[in-house]
């Protein structure tokens, strides 16, 4: 099942690299002039850089908000606070819309029309309406704050429960000897986290490379090229230009950069004799 599903698309891919197929179905031949031609392609070098703008940020924050409210869950269950339940289930609300709905969503905020909601909202503070989508450097901004949103639950999941399996002997140890909570998270909580930590990077990273449909309803990938990332480039070399071989050549470089990157994850990831 893994091999019809997975295994087998992903080698048509390579051999679709390796040809000059097309979506109009002309004859295919087998060639290496469309892999050259998408690696001297102008436009790679600002896809590749702005793939790069998108996934960094959006791991970084994702990550580290995912983590904060895993940890303010935690610490409001273990003092009972009420409302917990509401917290968990208002971020995983976000995670559950599909990308298209979250683009649709945030266009709608970050409108530049006198009706949009977040420069409606500055109006009333007497600030000055910012240009979210039509500037170029804000509309990168506005997809990485739309990114962020929507996956910061998958991240708050996994870290919730790996702060849930620390051994709470621990933290009471620590609170003996007169650990300060900032000294308990920093010595305690996230050298405890590290594995978890990884691993959800891993896995938020190949999926930001992946993200091309909160994009598309977003910007477009616009203004210019401006939002426009390696996941987008390769959809719109498929199905706007037709080259279904060019199409396969980038999706073989987004395998290889996923890769390559859960490759320098991994190795962070904790011995097992470092465990011992």
């Amino acid at each position: 099942m893994i091999g019809v599903f997975y295994l087998y698309p992903i080698l048509d891919a390579l051999r679709l690299a390796f040809t000059n197929a097309s979506l109009i179905g002309r004859e295919e031949t087998y060639t290496t002039r469309s892999i050259l031609a998408m690696l001297a392609n102008p436009a790679l070098g600002t896809v590749l850089r702005n793939t790069a703008v998108f996934t960094g940020a959006s791991v970084i924050g994702q990550v580290l908000l995912g983590l904060a409210i895993a940890l303010l869950v935690v610490r409001g269950e273990r003092n009972r606070l009420p409302g917990m339940l509401a917290l968990r289930t208002i971020v995983l609300t976000a995670w559950v819309i599909p990308g298209v709905a979250n683009g649709i969503i945030w266009s709608m905020l970050f409108n530049e029309a006198p009706y949009g909601a977040i420069n409606s909202a500055l109006r009333l503070l007497d600030i000055p309406p910012v240009a979210w989508l039509s500037n170029p450097a804000n509309a990168m901004i506005s997809t990485i704050i739309a990114n962020v949103w929507q996956g910061t639950a998958f991240s708050m999941i996994v870290l919730y429960a790996a702060i849930k399996s620390i051994d709470p002997v621990l933290y009471e140890a620590a609170a003996v000897d007169g650990a300060r909570p900032w000294e308990r998270l920093w010595f305690i909580t996230l050298p405890q986290l590290r594995a978890a930590l990884i691993v959800n990077a891993i896995l938020v990273t190949i999926q930001t490379l992946n993200t091309f449909d909160a994009i598309i309803s977003l910007t477009g990938g616009g203004p210019g090229r401006a939002t426009e990332v390696l996941s987008l480039f390769t959809y719109n070399t498929v199905f706007y230009s037709y080259d279904l071989a060019g199409g396969s050549a980038l999706s073989m470089l987004m395998l290889l950069i996923s890769l390559g990157l859960a490759c320098v994850y991994a190795l962070f990831l904790p011995r097992p004799e470092a465990i011992r």
